[in-house]
């Protein structure tokens, strides 16, 4: 019988020496990153051109786009006039430090404030591999149901903020939104929560706001260890 627990916990420790290396690399260049993570037709892309949007006169954003296959959503993004670098991963469901690591060299970090790295649509692999990021983002759309924290506990359990999106579709699915803020409050009491459409802006305010807190706070941490 073959023993495969060994093996992946060899893959998973060698991600995370990976990964380690890409956060040093990114606090030297006094970045604030984020770690997207949806399934797919959630809506990651649509927020991304949102956040540009809403911030590109404060925030130099830089975004990663891992996909399957398509550069699809980088032709999206680029759009927008910001630094963007496409990831396939040939069939792999998530990206990993590796991954992010060759990309790098196609970004120019320190001319950015924010790296947004979209991961491929999966609600199972990505949580299990850290890029080297600050934080896990999780993005639930109500058309997935409110039941998704139940079945997918470790994507609410390494994430550090839950936007739920399309809540202008809350009239016509079978979703409560009390419910799925309920069931992952269970499992992350930390998490911080977000309401939004992306398709109407509603809702997006707070998460504009909460990501300048984030990059002034990262700053403020650059610019206390240079004195």
């Amino acid at each position: 019988m073959t023993v495969k627990v060994p093996v992946v916990r060899d893959i998973l420790e060698a991600n995370e020496q990976l990964a380690e290396d890409n956060r040093r690399v990114f606090r030297d260049a006094g970045l604030f990153v984020i770690n997207l993570m949806s399934g797919p037709g959630a809506g990651k892309t649509s927020l991304l051109e949102r956040t540009i949007d809403a911030l590109r006169e404060e925030i130099r954003i830089g975004v990663i786009e891992g996909d399957i296959q398509s550069s699809y959503d980088a032709e999206r993004i680029g759009q927008k006039g910001v630094q963007v670098v496409q990831l396939n991963t040939g069939g792999s469901c998530h990206l990993d430090g590796n991954m992010i690591k060759s990309s790098l060299q196609a970004l120019d970090l320190h001319q950015l404030d924010l790296l947004m790295v979209e991961n491929v649509g999966n609600l199972v692999c990505p949580a299990a591999f850290n890029l080297g990021e600050d934080m896990k983002a999780m993005l639930l759309s109500v058309a997935e149901g409110d039941d998704k924290p139940l079945k997918y506990p470790r994507m609410f359990q390494e994430s550090r903020v839950l936007i739920i999106n399309k809540i202008d579709l809350l009239p016509y699915v079978d979703c409560h939104v009390g419910k799925m803020r309920e069931r992952a409050l269970q499992l992350n009491a930390h998490l911080e929560i977000f309401e939004v459409s992306c398709r109407t802006g509603e809702g997006l305010s707070p998460w504009f706001d909460w990501l300048r807190r984030q990059v002034r706070d990262r700053k403020a941490e650059v610019d206390g260890t240079k004195t």
